[in-house]
């Protein structure tokens, strides 16, 4: 069966993952995962008594329909508040094979 799916990694503040869960579920995914890491990057080299702090983050996959995309990346966006600078990003991968995921989601993410 062909699938015409997308993964969205969203890797946002500590916090913010269940914001982003709710909006993707609003503008249509059916679901997410909410992970917890760290990172360190430009906006996040403060120190605290000579030791570097590494910021929690959260990392937020959604399985979406390839048209969904779009809706649901500007919702995370929003949501997110990603067109500021240092809240975090988000990036779009393709889904080619997919195991272990209920028939009718399965369905649902196979091409027409």
């Amino acid at each position: 069966m062909d699938i015409d799916a997308s993964l969205i990694v969203s890797i946002v503040r500590k916090g913010w993952g269940s914001s982003v869960l709710q909006a993707t579920v609003k503008a249509g995914a059916r679901g997410g995962t909410v992970l917890l890491g760290r990172g360190v990057g430009v906006h996040e080299k403060e120190k605290i008594f000579g030791m570097a702090i590494e910021p929690e983050k959260e990392v937020v996959l959604t399985m979406v329909r390839s048209d969904q995309v779009d809706t649901i990346l500007e919702a995370i966006v929003a949501a997110a508040e990603l067109d500021a600078e240092g809240r975090g990003m988000a990036f779009v991968l393709p889904v080619h094979k997919i195991v272990g995921i209920a028939d009718s989601m399965l369905l649902e993410l196979s091409s027409q």
